[in-house]
């Protein structure tokens, strides 16, 4: 099947026949669809897919991110029923409903469809990446009111909670579905879900509990449950974790598997002993985050060139660096992506394993029994890997297991906490490795940070004066020739201007000068001028450019100066 309509992307140059060929290779050693390999790659993207599949099939397409759908059309279809079949109704005419679906060709969800609903219904088609969005848009307002109402609710019922309450309480949160307590932490977490948040934070203060998201990197504060609902709020997300609520003085760890809008996530626990009661932060990690092909990273097109070349080398260390939460994991991830095939052997590890990657063997660190890294990585060698992830080089006998690796004929990927590419080779020097290793192995080093998406919907051009071009250096011809825009605020980005992030970055490969200073213990602003010298682009280069295509802002900029992430 794929040879036969998937062929007209060959033939207006989208893809090329290698693609074509891999993505093939892709879905039959994971067992997928082709279609699905050649979007997980980036090749093509889910829209343009959706749209040659309903010509094929002789559909019509819509776009749904265009279309403005009246709320008495949205209620003729359930919400669960939307959810669960990954359906949007678009229209009605007459007596008959127009609906937009992924796959026409399922007759069996035409037929539920019809027998739920009681009416005729007509199919058009739409990407399921735009169906579940405007899910998500259309009944996530009535959802977010339910985790106002309910709070509303225990905020009127002002009743203090004995210890026996608390005790049964808790005990409900254990296995009643349909507990208060149970409903607020669902509402919570498929609200935040929702809103595309990448943590929730459960802070305890004296006199109430703190519940803050964290979207795109900026944490927004959302209404304040009662304090007398801590016990019992934090003793549902324990259960739900597999943690144990007995304890309360030490830090603990937890995992949490949930479902919402027809996707699979997992959840972080992290418990933290305050002065106030335990605070919860809880990671959601969507396993489509990284399912982000090199392609759509965010790379310039000489970086996209390098990153390409790098990763391909037969051994070597390749070094991602950056704070917490900038997008290392997600572009190592990509790297490894690329690299699966049935004819290498990858083997990671990591603390903990965040995403479970098919067919690469992770192995978690575990400290209590004495395994961490260097251990794991020793290990590691004899089951004869081709590439080797060490989830981050924390002290000397990591980064000399590391070295030892590459030099054995391993491409070794892993990362590390510095601000810069450069200050990366001070960094492993000040470890204790000696400089003649570090000059030896390391092939490059990159850099990178997240800065914040303009949204496209409520995009508009504007002017910046010439005050703000002379701080960030923009000459006039570049200004002449950008394109800058700020976002207006609308419903999609939560009025604030912007909608998802994107990385920037700094790469460093290193030369035969790179490697001459290293090895001669040169400072890190050194080895910057050089690299600068020898074409690096800075992080803060990176993302004007990007400021300049009109994809983020200069007040992104500012914050990547001042050392924001």
């Amino acid at each position: 099947m794929s040879g036969d309509w998937l062929q007209q992307f060959i033939d207006n140059g989208t893809i090329s026949e290698d693609q074509l060929r891999e993505a093939e290779g892709i879905a039959r050693s994971m067992g997928t669809t082709v279609e699905k390999a050649l979007v997980q790659q980036g090749y093509i993207d889910e829209a343009s897919l959706a749209r040659a599949k309903a010509a094929q099939f002789g559909f019509d397409y819509v776009d749904l991110e265009e279309m403005d759908i009246p709320q008495a059309i949205i209620e003729l279809v359930p919400e669960s029923v939307a959810r669960e079949n990954i359906v949007i109704p678009v229209g009605s005419d007459g007596e008959k409903l127009k609906v937009a679906v992924e796959d026409p060709m399922n007759f069996e969800v035409v037929e539920k469809l019809r027998f739920i609903l009681n009416r005729d219904v007509d199919m058009v088609m739409a990407s399921k990446e735009a169906i579940l969005t405007t899910i998500n848009r259309s009944y996530g307002q009535s959802e977010t009111e339910s985790v106002d109402s309910m709070l509303m609710e225990f905020t009127e019922t002002a009743i203090d909670f004995t210890e026996t309450e608390l005790k049964e309480a808790t005990a409900a949160a254990e296995d009643d579905e349909s507990s208060p307590i149970v409903r607020l932490v669902n509402l919570i977490i498929s609200e935040a879900i929702n809103m595309r948040t990448s943590d929730i934070h459960v802070e305890p203060f004296e006199d109430r509990v703190r519940i803050r998201y964290r979207i795109d990197g900026v944490l927004i504060e959302r209404d304040s449950p009662p304090r007398r609902l801590l016990g019992a709020m934090t003793s549902r997300l324990k259960v739900m974790g597999n943690i144990d609520i007995a304890e309360k003085r030490r830090p603990q760890d937890g995992r949490i598997k949930t479902r919402a809008g027809g996707r699979e996530f997992d959840l972080r626990v992290s418990v933290l002993p305050t002065n106030h009661g335990q605070a919860i932060v809880l990671r959601i990690l969507d396993r489509d985050n990284i399912k982000v092909g090199i392609r759509n990273l965010g790379f310039s097109e000489e970086n996209y060139r390098k990153f390409q070349q790098i990763i391909r080398r037969p051994n070597g260390i390749f070094l991602v660096t950056g704070p917490t939460g900038s997008g290392k994991t997600t572009t190592l991830y990509s790297a490894l992506g690329e690299l699966n095939r049935p004819d290498r052997k990858i083997i990671t590890a990591e603390d903990p394993v965040e995403y479970y990657l098919p067919g690469i063997n992770q192995v978690e660190v575990k400290s209590k029994i004495g395994l961490n890294f260097a251990r794991i990585v020793r290990a590691m060698l004899r089951q004869a890997p081709n590439v080797i992830l060490v989830g981050e080089i924390r002290d000397t006998e990591t980064a000399d297991m590391a070295i030892q690796a590459s030099l054995t004929g391993h491409l070794v990927f892993s990362t590390l906490h510095t601000n810069d590419a450069p200050s990366s080779i001070t960094r492993l020097v000040d470890m204790g490795v000696q400089s003649f290793l570090v000059a030896s192995t390391v092939m490059a080093i990159m850099a990178q940070r997240l800065v914040r998406r303009v949204c496209e919907k409520c995009q508009q051009p504007y002017k910046p004066d010439a005050s703000e071009l002379q701080h960030f250096e923009i000459s006039a011809e570049k200004a002449a020739t950008g394109k800058f825009v700020k976002g207006r605020g609308c419903n999609d980005c939560n009025q604030g201007g912007f909608r998802g992030r994107m990385a920037v970055f700094e790469l460093m490969t290193m030369n035969a000068t790179l490697r001459e200073m290293t090895f001669r213990n040169e400072p890190t602003q050194n080895l910057r001028r050089q690299a600068r010298l020898t074409g690096m682009r800075t992080l803060v280069d990176d993302a004007t450019d990007k400021a300049l295509d009109g994809v983020t802002t200069l007040t992104e900029v500012h914050r990547l100066m001042k050392g924001g992430h």
